[in-house]
């Protein structure tokens, strides 16, 4: 029996046996978790977020239908409109991460090179940030859940092909972006 067979029948008997579900959700937890943290960038909203695509999840699953497509695809699906919903509200009200706060009142001196890796990984964060949330999505399906091109895909609605051409479009705006960046802060240094 193959692993799309069996999550098959783990989906079938979740339908009826809410306990069956667990196994699921112990699967997929996760990769839900990761592809979460990476698109709020807040462990606290991350967690909140994955319960409530699960919750979600758990409370539709006798709508759920196959077609073809892995049970994680949905899973995904549901965590982005939750991300989604999220990014939503938060432009509606500005708030505070409590992460942040954390972060902020314990500074401590920190090595040269941690600090320099740190700012570079800021700037692909912004970088990134500044990308068509579609693109957000594939880099964040690709990096932190490490899907296929295939599954993200299924997850995304597109072909594996058209994510092919996305993904290495996207990788070229973000080698210009990150050049143009690096240029400009040179720029500013020697001004």
């Amino acid at each position: 029996m193959s692993s799309e067979e069996n999550e098959e029948l783990l989906v079938e008997r979740a339908k009826t046996d809410p306990a069956t579900f667990g196994l699921l959700y112990q699967r997929y937890v996760s990769r839900i978790y990761n592809y979460v943290y990476y698109r709020t960038g807040n462990h606290h909203d991350a967690e909140d977020l994955t319960a409530r695509t699960f919750y979600y999840a758990l409370s539709n699953i006798e709508r759920y239908q196959s077609r073809g497509v892995p049970f994680s695809a949905w899973l995904y699906r549901i965590a982005h409109n939750q991300v989604a919903n999220w990014h939503r509200d938060r432009s509606r009200r500005k708030v505070i991460a409590l992460d942040e706060l954390i972060i902020a009142s314990h500074r401590r001196v920190i090595p040269e090179s941690l600090i320099e890796a740190q700012e570079e990984r800021g700037v692909l964060r912004k970088a990134i940030g500044r990308l068509p949330p579609e693109r957000q999505q594939l880099l964040i399906l690709k990096f932190t859940t490490e899907l296929s091109n295939a599954e993200i895909g299924q997850v995304m609605g597109r072909s594996e092909s058209a994510i092919k051409s996305l993904y290495h479009r996207t990788l070229l705006v973000l080698r210009e972006e990150l050049a143009s960046g690096t240029d400009k802060d040179k720029d500013i240094e020697m001004g």
